[in-house]
């Protein structure tokens, strides 16, 4: 019997010294935490998206005390985080500026040409592998909704074969942005009223091959913009919205429908 008692003994005697030699180094080497970022945490929304530039909501909250970093840069909380966060911190509120996400394609399935029948995984991540999907513009929208699968605000959803985003229930966190393979969703400042729906940087001929709604390249909204907000690069309009004053003009001579007017203002501004 001694034989297994000391044995047992031993091993419990060491295990129970680890014990306390490990919960007094926890106490000497414990660092204690601001309790203001529990409370900033607890006031920002969870989404964890990084539209703020730091590593999720915990990033963010931690950066606020430690870094001094500014209380407006959670857009998917608008200006009521912001607001909590400054009278929390005890400094000025700054305003947020509202963002919305945009996909920059216009290639519906009666516009854009297919080059071959995708019979796989239902995923643009998965599609983009295998020659970039079955449309045939390799910069267009994939279609099988890898965004709308990521969207915590059911603002995507994919129709007729291109991603549409609802302004009105977006956030701006940009999650779909994150997730769309061919990187044509981008968030803008949710007071833009011009956007160019195409991502194609083929040259004009070439496009027209593919798909009836890309942009060509003309340069026609370039020649007639009253601000001189539009160029084109890469054979692509680029709206500069700093110069934008969203008269629509460029809409209206675009020979290819691919720049598009709407009212883009998000979740948080709806009475624009």
């Amino acid at each position: 019997m001694s034989a297994i008692i000391f044995p047992v003994g031993a091993v419990s005697a060491i295990g129970l010294l680890c014990a306390v030699m490990l919960t007094v180094v926890s106490k000497l080497m414990s660092v204690s935490e601001d309790e203001r970022v529990t409370e900033l945490r607890d006031i920002l929304p969870g989404a964890n998206c990084g539209a703020c530039g730091y590593a999720g909501c915990d990033g963010y909250a931690a950066a606020l005390v430690s870094d001094g970093a500014k209380t407006n840069l959670c857009v998917p909380g608008s200006d009521a985080v912001s607001r909590q966060i400054s009278d929390l911190l005890g400094v000025q509120f700054e305003d947020v500026i509202e963002r919305i996400a945009v996909c920059h394609c216009g290639g519906t399935s009666a516009a854009v040409e297919r080059k071959m029948e995708y019979d796989g995984i239902m995923s643009c991540a998965a599609a983009k592998t295998l020659y970039g999907g079955a449309g045939a513009c390799q910069y267009g929208c994939i279609g099988y909704g890898d965004c709308e699968k990521v969207c915590p605000n059911g603002a995507v959803c994919i129709d007729d074969g291109v991603a549409r985003i609802n302004p009105r229930r977006c956030t701006g966190c940009g999650l779909c942005a994150k997730a769309c393979p061919n990187g044509i969703i981008s968030t803008l400042p949710d007071y833009v009223s011009t956007v160019i729906k195409c991502s194609s940087r083929d040259k004009g001929a070439d496009v027209r091959k593919k798909c009836k709604s890309g942009c060509i390249a003309c340069m026609r909204c370039v020649r007639e913009c009253p601000k001189e907000a539009i160029s084109v690069i890469n054979n692509l309009a680029v709206i500069d919205y700093a110069k934008c004053g969203g008269c629509g003009h460029c809409a209206e001579v675009c020979v290819s429908g691919c720049v598009k007017i709407a009212n883009y203002a998000g979740a948080f501004n709806k009475s624009k």
